[in-house]
């Protein structure tokens, strides 16, 4: 498993990048409400990214269970949707819905990838417990990246805590490396497992990773629908979805996607 490490230059520009797609998913907090089509949302982040300079990393992408190309430039996902929801001009968001965006873009030839789940309106206290305890694994697992430091011992402090919460993690969809490709080495997962134990992740300085907790609220199972993108709970209970860009610095790490001074 080779995993690149960074330099400074190679940094400040994922580090560009990820303050595009920060941008992005902060207007697109302001905006979603009910009413608003998760269509509308995709043209504004399409413009966003265009405006930027930037690419959508998403659009055109190819799966091997669709014929089409993911055709937005953001993922949608609706409540019991997990990842990969298509937006639409046809699916209006309602009050008491949970929103997770994920986005990513490529400037400069780097990328940057990050996801947030929003509350639309008045959710109920059982959605926003979920939103909450998701977005609290995100923030220990941030706060616990430092050099010399294993992956698995992060890993085992998400699922800890998600799972003590009365969630699960899903482990069908983990994060990952990120640097010139959406999608490089390694794996990020989000629990423990014996392939994990076997080739554990030892954090090092100028490691990028995307780090993205997904929690459901019932079993961690999931199932992908007959469009062979978009990924579901299969018990039909809500999940949430937090992501950010980081890098492994000397003394911890930065969050990567953020918005610039």
């Amino acid at each position: 498993m080779a995993i690149t490490l960074r330099s400074r230059r190679e940094i400040e520009l994922i580090r560009r990048a990820g303050a595009v797609v920060a941008d992005v998913l902060s207007k697109l907090k302001e905006i979603a409400e009910p009413g608003v089509t998760t269509g509308q949302l995709d043209a504004i982040a399409s413009q966003m990214t265009a405006d930027a300079g930037a690419e959508a990393l998403f659009k055109g992408v190819r799966s091997p269970l669709s014929r089409i190309p993911f055709p937005g430039a953001i993922c949608a996902s609706i409540n019991k949707q997990v990842v990969h929801g298509i937006p639409s001009e046809n699916t209006k968001l309602k009050d008491g819905d949970i929103l997770s965006v994920d986005f990513g873009v490529r400037l400069d030839g780097y990328c940057g990838d990050a996801a947030v789940t929003i509350a639309i309106g008045e959710v109920p206290e059982n959605k926003r417990r979920l939103l909450d305890v998701t977005k609290r694994v995100l923030d220990i697992a941030i706060a616990k990246s430092a050099p010399a430091v294993r992956w698995s011992q992060i890993a085992a402090e998400i699922q800890q805590y998600a799972e003590a919460a009365g969630f699960s993690v899903v482990k069908d969809f983990v994060g990952h490396g990120i640097g010139r490709k959406m999608h490089e080495e390694p794996r990020v997962p989000n629990f423990v497992s014996d392939e994990l134990l076997a080739n554990d992740i030892i954090l090092a300085e100028g490691m990028v990773l995307a780090v993205e907790p997904m929690i459901n609220a019932g079993s961690s199972a999931v199932r992908t629908l007959k469009n062979g993108w978009t990924v579901v709970t299969r018990d039909g209970k809500c999940s949430a979805h937090f992501e950010h860009t980081i890098v492994i610095m000397k003394n911890g790490c930065e969050v990567l996607t953020v918005k610039r001074r």
